[in-house]
């Protein structure tokens, strides 16, 4: 199968979900994650939920009066399901997640890559069934960051979903600099990540677009080195611009309006 890798990401990331939370107490399902409003238990509801949307289950009934947090239709169908877990015991929402979870892996290791090519509805519009399945990966792994913060058990989960996450998030750089930041001709940038999955980034704006680069023939506008743990949580709207420029590990060289509007800009998670 050609996108195996995407369902082991998956199911990798699922099942640390459950080795993280299942040895919880009942108390810890109402730990309050990053997420605004969503506890470790409205965590696994979601997850939950929009695996089962995707089965075809109609969002549980719930009466149109939402949260600030909620922005969308997606949004709102996620909402129904998390407020359905709400009255249930903690280990039984993650009973159902762990059943649902299961269910959707064999039903993507049954895929034959015409499948996994298909166009068809994602949360970003129009997209291959591959892309959309990278996006769940990426959706999930984030998660189960939040379920580590919110049970202050913080660790390395390295392996293909990690990597899924930070390849996604440095794809969208050409995007933040040359769209959201409107950076001019002759604007470059060098952004080291270290740790693990740490890499070098450089991108350059030329005849109105921002691409990457190999390699810079002139010292970088603005240079930004920071961990890689940090740039992600970033992309995924886990701390501020402010924090993340503030933190003692991120340094910034050059032009630092520059590396706040870079910053500001980065938050590119759904």
């Amino acid at each position: 199968m050609a996108y195996e890798w995407i369902v082991d990401a998956l199911d990798q990331t699922w099942r640390s979900i459950d080795d993280v939370v299942r040895p919880q107490p009942p108390a810890a399902y109402d730990a309050a994650t990053p997420c605004p409003g969503w506890s470790v238990r409205d965590v696994l509801s979601h997850l939950m939920g929009f695996e089962l949307l995707l089965e075809g289950e109609a969002p549980p009934e719930h009466d149109d009066n939402y949260p600030d947090y909620v922005k969308n239709e997606i949004g709102r169908m996620n909402e129904a399901f998390v407020e359905a877990g709400r009255g249930q015991p903690g280990i039984e929402v993650l009973d159902q997640f762990k059943a649902v979870a299961a269910r959707s892996i064999a039903r993507l290791r049954a895929l034959n890559d015409d499948d996994w090519d298909r166009v068809g509805w994602s949360p970003e519009g129009e997209r291959p069934y591959h892309r959309f399945q990278e996006t769940r990966v990426v959706d999930s792994w984030i998660h189960l960051q939040d379920i580590r913060d919110a049970l202050l058990e913080p660790a390395d989960d390295h392996g293909p979903g990690e990597e899924i996450v930070v390849n996604r998030f440095e794809a969208a750089i050409p995007y933040v600099v040359g769209k959201r930041m409107q950076a001019p001709d002759g604007f470059t940038m060098q952004l080291n990540l270290s740790g693990r999955m740490g890499r070098t980034v450089m991108v350059a704006v030329k005849d109105g677009r921002c691409n990457p680069v190999a390699e810079l023939t002139a010292p970088p506008t603005t240079v930004i080195s920071t961990p890689v743990a940090l740039f992600w949580r970033l992309a995924a709207g886990r701390i501020s611009a402010e924090a993340f420029l503030g933190a003692s590990a991120t340094e910034v060289e050059g032009d630092r309006a520059a590396a706040g509007q870079f910053a500001d800009g980065m938050r590119v998670m759904i």
